[in-house]
């Protein structure tokens, strides 16, 4: 069984391997949310009542610690890695619907993971610019199209906000991937290895665009708190 603990203020879940948060969502219809020192410090009550009604899985190190510190096995799930890992799994399975970033980035994407993935069912996509008369369109796409997994790469919390919503109406896998798509098709560059490697993602993002050290600066604060044992 798998345990989940609360940080703070967020139900987070402990997955000790991929493999088991793969096997843990076969047959789930929730909402699939990123887990790092960020969301946990901050003070977002509709963010934080969202991950808790859903599944929150350890995306940065700081989760990941907190986990440990509280006796349970837990590892490093990097949502900008595990989306893909969801389609290698379930591609000869189940479909699969892609919201975000631009018209551009969307179509290359897209693309990409046919080239990938020959078997995949991709049965809608579309960009994350939606206005209130796009979301009413959108759902209605769903319920029409009834795709398997939902994937919204908006950034946080908008992208939750967007599928808390879309789940209400259509139930399905969500899993909301920020940047992913950017990322994915050479849009933008993720950290070299060595920094993901040795959990320094966060400094690589930092040195590339040096305006995040408030945001980054959220993790020192998250360590003091660890170590006082107040997480």
């Amino acid at each position: 069984m798998i345990e989940k603990v609360k940080l703070r203020n967020i139900m987070t879940y402990a997955f000790a391997s991929r493999e088991d948060l793969l096997k843990f969502i076969e047959d789930k219809r929730q909402i699939l949310v990123a887990v790092n020192a960020e969301k946990i410090l901050k003070d977002n009550v509709k963010l934080h009542n969202i991950i808790n009604n859903n599944i929150g899985y350890s995306d940065g190190v700081g989760a990941v610690l907190a986990l440990k510190q509280k006796g349970l096995q837990a590892v490093k799930i990097p949502g900008a890695e595990f989306w893909l890992d969801i389609i290698d799994r379930f591609e000869k399975e189940k479909s699969f619907y892609l919201i975000g970033s631009s018209t551009e980035v969307i179509e290359k994407t897209v693309k990409k993971l046919k080239q990938e993935f020959p078997s995949v069912n991709i049965i809608a996509y579309r960009n994350g610019f939606l206005q209130d008369e796009d979301k009413e369109k959108l759902i209605e796409d769903l319920k029409l199209k009834k795709p398997d997994v939902v994937f919204v790469a908006q950034g946080s919390p908008r992208q939750e906000y967007l599928m808390e919503e879309l789940l209400n109406e259509y139930p399905a896998l969500y899993m909301g991937l920020g940047g992913s798509f950017d990322v994915y098709s050479g849009e933008k560059k993720r950290a070299p290895s060595f920094f993901i490697n040795n959990g320094l993602e966060w400094l690589y993002r930092l040195l590339q665009e040096p305006t995040r050290i408030g945001r980054q600066l959220i993790l020192g604060k998250f360590i003091f708190l660890l170590v006082m044992k107040k997480i």
